[in-house]
């Protein structure tokens, strides 16, 4: 589970905040054998956040020689419904990799981390049995409180883990076609 901590802001913290570097990113895409066809699920709690992730991974897996046409995005209301609908898309052998967008805060009612814990077991659990690679962009943070700090802070953050989780799966489908290539799997 990825965690960050957010002590460094105060309540009343409103200036800019300082972008983390960005990943460094090949210059050229590799190219892929075989077209690959990704499944974005992202969960509609705090959607404006979530969201930095799916533009900056569209951004990004695009640069890495996959087309935004083979990019499908499926909603779900909570990062709870993320592994069944992951499931269900793996067993329709459609798409190459999956990846699961969600942001998991502490909402005071109930422990976030079994939450957390829960949807990244399972998704685990869904690549293994079905043989389809998942990213995981499910984020936890520490601290979250609903302030304009936090919000951009995590927009930003949830932008850098976009780029990261599309350098993951492009870089896995590609090492997965060499792999079943060498060793004569199909795929």
């Amino acid at each position: 589970m990825n965690q960050l901590t957010t002590d460094q802001f105060s309540s009343d913290t409103t200036d800019t905040i300082d972008r983390p570097p960005q990943p460094p990113r090949d210059a050229r895409p590799r190219r892929f054998a075989k077209p690959q066809r990704i499944a974005f699920i992202r969960a509609s709690w705090h959607r404006e956040i979530v969201e930095e992730c799916r533009i900056s991974f569209n951004r990004e897996i695009e640069a890495r020689g996959i087309p935004l046409s083979h990019v499908d995005v499926f909603d779900v209301p909570g990062v709870f419904e993320i592994p069944l609908h992951a499931q269900l898309l793996a067993k329709t052998r459609r798409y190459t990799g999956i990846v699961a967008a969600g942001f998991v805060v502490d909402g005071g009612i109930y422990r976030h981390e079994f939450v957390a814990d829960t949807v990244i077991k399972a998704l685990m659990d869904v690549q293994l049995q079905t043989e389809t690679p998942i990213f995981s962009a499910v984020l936890t943070p520490q601290q979250f409180h609903e302030h304009a700090a936090h919000l951009e802070f995590f927009r930003q953050h949830f932008a850098i883990k976009g780029v990261e989780v599309a350098e993951a799966c492009a870089t896995t489908l590609l090492s997965l076609e060499t792999l079943y290539a060498s060793v004569g799997l199909g795929s």
